[in-house]
């Protein structure tokens, strides 16, 4: 089964069962050791773009927001048996939908929701006919959507797991904050950890 490795703040780690590594906005925190076969980046703020952290194979594929909107639609991806599907992503202070996506990622049969930095858009609305298993909700209320609006937002997705992430600008992590996180099926992963998901 897929392994989740939180850095904090809104960068992630995947495994698949078969050892495929994926790399989802780096920026802070631990964890950056293993190879990476895949980097995702969801726009190009300092704050998730930091590639320079992470270990790369020779084969190593980086895909960011410029990728990901090639010819002006959002792009789908097939690596080593990882689908990448990018999404809307985007608010008023500071991220344009042109300029921003989210990843569906599906590993190990599991669809993972990275929402990047956003609002509500209009594409959530066709999520919940997705079936997503876990959805990563940004909620600072900074740059981007608050606790109350991303709560919101999960229960237009309709994933099985709500993970409140992007809680404090420049930490890891904000425990209050994400305990204040009143969303269906909600998931609190705090960074540092191996989750095992399923």
């Amino acid at each position: 089964m897929a392994k989740l490795f939180y850095q904090g703040h809104g960068s992630f780690r995947l495994t698949s069962s078969d050892g495929v590594v994926v790399y989802i906005d780096p920026y802070i925190g631990e964890g950056y050791d293993l190879p990476a076969d895949i980097i995702l980046i969801t726009h190009q703020h300092e704050d998730h773009t930091q590639v320079g952290l992470i270990t790369q194979k020779d084969s190593c594929q980086i895909i960011s927001n410029f990728e990901a909107l090639e010819g002006g639609k959002h792009n789908c991806f097939s690596i080593l048996g990882i689908e990448i599907e990018a999404v809307e992503a985007g608010n008023n202070a500071g991220h344009s939908l042109e300029d921003c996506v989210g990843y569906i990622v599906t590993i190990d049969g599991l669809k993972l929701y990275f929402c990047g930095d956003t609002s509500t858009t209009a594409q959530m609305k066709t999520f919940s006919d997705r079936a997503l298993d876990y959805a990563f909700l940004c909620a600072d209320g900074f740059y981007n959507m608050n606790l109350e609006e991303a709560a919101e937002c999960a229960k237009i997705i309709g994933a099985k797991h709500n993970v409140p992430v992007h809680l404090k600008p420049g930490e890891l992590f904000d425990r209050e904050m994400a305990e204040s996180f009143d969303a269906p099926n909600r998931l609190i992963i705090e960074p540092g950890k191996d989750v095992e998901l399923g």
